[in-house]
């Protein structure tokens, strides 16, 4: 058996690939190793997954790409949290941008985006990604995901710049104010989460003059500081993968056109496409 997961800050898509039978799928919370321990990571699985360890003595390998593991310090907090409870498989763990490519791009080059909680971007020459600069987090980057959507709103709520019906409607979904505010931004575990939560009022809102300006902002911030940092981004396919990029495609790809960037696959979750490429790589080196 065959067990994948994509992570992202928020949650992890676990799909289990059985012979003969229809996969299954399991959901966890976000496995971030940049915000978690290995010992949380762990606790996670456990609480979280006990459909899933159950397989566990039948799994034989396990592939994870998750936010937060560009690293081999990062690879290891991960694989030994999955470890604890599968010590049968082998283990592999990768970055959510390489599982990007994969799910999107398979064996050819293009730039590969996600644009979800939190955001990023990488060059797929068909092998290997190369991330460049990117990937600042939440704080200092994460151009045009939820967090920063759920900053620019709780900002402009907090400054009182919205319009006063948007003010009106956006008090009465969440009840803010400044003491809130900090205590889950700046004292509570997971604050990237925490803005990210109101990138939905986004949607509710964005048929509105100033709903619009917000998101257009937000999408044009990450294609100008993003996609357009590489020279010949015009040369290759763009790809996204993410909650925000597939729930306002269309505003996405129109603003790509206008930017000249070329569009190619736009989904919000990756972890079926991911699948269906180890299976298919997998097969081809057997």
């Amino acid at each position: 058996m065959i067990l994948v997961a994509d992570s992202g800050s928020s949650k992890t898509d676990w799909l289990l690939h059985i012979p003969q039978q229809e996969p299954v799928a399991f959901k966890t919370a976000g496995l971030n190793p940049y915000f978690l321990s290995e010992k949380e990571i762990a606790k996670i699985i456990h609480d979280q997954a006990p459909g899933m360890l159950a397989y566990a003595d039948s799994i034989d390998e396990i592939y994870f790409f998750g936010a937060g593991c560009s690293s081999p310090d990062r690879h290891e907090i991960v694989s030994n949290a999955i470890s604890l409870h599968f010590p049968k498989a082998y283990v592999s763990v990768d970055s959510d941008l390489l599982g990007c490519a994969y799910a999107t791009c398979g064996h050819e080059k293009g730039i590969c985006c996600v644009m979800g909680t939190g955001s990023n971007i990488s060059f797929f020459d068909g092998q290997e990604i190369f991330e460049g600069q990117h990937g600042l987090g939440y704080v200092l980057g994460d151009e045009g995901s939820g967090t920063w959507f759920g900053k620019t709103l709780i900002t402009d709520f907090l400054y009182g710049r919205m319009p006063a019906e948007i003010n009106e409607r956006f008090e009465e979904a969440y009840h803010l104010n400044k003491d809130i505010a900090i205590k889950n931004v700046y004292q509570k575990a997971n604050g990237n989460t925490y803005l990210a939560s109101f990138s939905k009022f986004v949607s509710e809102i964005k048929t509105t003059p100033y709903g619009q300006e917000v998101l257009q902002r937000g999408l044009l911030e990450f294609i100008e500081t993003n996609i357009k940092s590489y020279p010949e981004y015009h040369k290759y396919k763009c790809h996204f993968v993410g909650s925000i990029a597939y729930f306002f495609a269309e505003e996405l790809t129109a603003l790509c056109h206008t930017q000249g960037v070329k569009t190619g696959k736009i989904i919000k979750q990756p972890i079926s496409d991911l699948m269906a490429f180890i299976l298919k790589r997998n097969e081809q080196l057997a």
